[in-house]
């Protein structure tokens, strides 16, 4: 298990380099205003493709475990366009997308859609070198991509980024389909004597209820994007994106971690055992956060706005620090809510998810008026903690924790080197 997080963490940390480098280029390339386009288009298609993960998501690991694959990859790959359209439309009608750019939210959904159900079923096969190396492609080919188009093309605007994106999402995709493929063409076993209609009404409701969680948590993170854009326009859009995307560069730690321990926690049904590995995992995380969060926080503003990014971006850090507290909130209740989603308590997951989307608005209504960009940094901090007290709570009452187990110890270093 140490050995499977490790590797996904430098997968995903690979990636997050480039992606850093990508923040101070496109702060030079598009500047604030670009970056805010960019970052709404995004967040457009991200909320998207977090309706689609009914069938695109999690849903897909647990499923896995209990029926065969083709169970979930019919009714994956068809909602990833159902699911798109049906959401795509609903934002256009109340004039929520990006003008011009609607066709691209929706195709993007769709790409990244496809690439989730993909890597999740290679994760559910336990391919996680393959699914750490899809992640792997897109980073790098978004790079390498987006340096062809900007300096050699010449391409040194929102659909010059948009082509490289579309391009990565698109190799991705391929490369994770070509072995995708090989496990398709193999004959399996259902290991539960179960109708079709019947395991695609359980695989609905357990959907449901793990979009709803996506759907309020991708909300919660991305939702003051527009409440920044309405109070300030795309340039503090730009200054919250940039700012967003450096400090969520921490969560590769927990995204990784979650991963595994949600396929492991979705593989038996010990409640025990199940406790036991989320709490270690959760432990570990969450110091590794504090390391890496207290390290970016220390790093100057002119720092940034000297050298990494521009002038522009004058304010950054205050932002940084604002988001600070939640970023490790939110890191950490990762872990205990995979706890949730793997053990088909998921409902509970779907509640923190929700509370934390109430608390932004509410905050957000609060502050971001009043401090602009700093408020909406620490209107997600709020939300990100709210949640997490809430799923200590419900995972304290769940498992019988006491608060004394969760005190990081040596052994917790231990335990998670051994190969189990």
């Amino acid at each position: 298990m140490f050995q499977d997080i490790i590797r996904t963490i430098g997968a995903r940390y690979i990636v997050a380099f480039l992606n850093l480098l990508l923040i101070f280029i496109n702060s030079k390339v598009l500047g604030r205003e670009g970056m805010g386009i960019v970052g709404i288009i995004y967040a457009s298609a991200n909320i998207v493709s977090i309706f689609n993960s009914i069938f695109c998501g999690n849903t897909i690991v647990y499923f896995m475990n209990r029926y065969n694959l083709r169970y979930v990859f019919f009714p994956a790959y068809c909602w990833a366009f159902v699911g798109s359209s049906i959401v795509c439309m609903i934002l256009y009608f109340f004039n929520l997308l990006p003008d011009g750019y609607a066709m691209s939210v929706f195709c993007l959904a769709v790409l990244i859609s496809l690439v989730s159900a993909n890597t999740m079923m290679l994760l559910g096969k336990d391919r996680v070198n393959v699914f750490n190396f899809t992640f792997i492609i897109q980073g790098v080919l978004l790079f390498l991509l987006l340096m062809v188009l900007y300096f050699v093309i010449d391409n040194k605007d929102v659909n010059g980024y948009l082509t490289g994106l579309f391009g990565a999402y698109i190799s991705a995709f391929l490369f994770s389909t070509g072995w995708l493929i090989r496990f398709l063409r193999r004959k399996e076993n259902n290991p539960v004597n179960k109708s079709y209609p019947k395991v695609l009404k359980e695989m609905i409701f357990y959907g449901l209820w793990g979009s709803i969680d996506n759907l309020a948590e991708g909300l919660t993170t991305r939702v003051n994007y527009f409440l920044i854009q309405h109070n300030g326009g795309f340039g503090q859009v730009g200054l919250l994106d940039a700012g967003t995307k450096i400090s969520e560069s921490v969560w590769h730690i927990s995204n990784s971690v979650s991963y595994i321990e949600y396929n492991r926690v979705s593989r038996t049904t010990d409640p025990q055992a199940q406790k036991r590995v989320t709490l270690q995992l959760f432990k570990l995380t969450f110091c590794a956060l504090i390391l890496v969060m207290a390290f970016i926080c220390s790093i100057p503003e002119w720092i940034f706005t000297d050298y990494l990014l521009t002038v522009e971006f004058t304010g950054i850090r205050p932002v940084i620090i604002g988001l600070s507290f939640g970023i490790i909130a939110l890191g950490s209740n990762r872990i205990i809510s995979h706890y949730f989603i793997g053990s088909g308590k998921i409902k509970y997951s779907a509640y923190c998810s929700l509370i934390g989307f109430i608390l932004l608005v509410v905050s957000g209504i609060i502050l971001i008026p009043i401090y602009g960009v700093l408020g909406a940094a620490v209107t997600s901090s709020i939300a990100y903690t709210g949640m997490l007290v809430f799923s200590i709570f419900i995972f304290k009452k769940q498992t019988g924790l006491s608060f004394i187990e969760l005190v990081p110890t040596k052994a917790d270093f231990i335990l998670s080197r051994r190969k189990d």
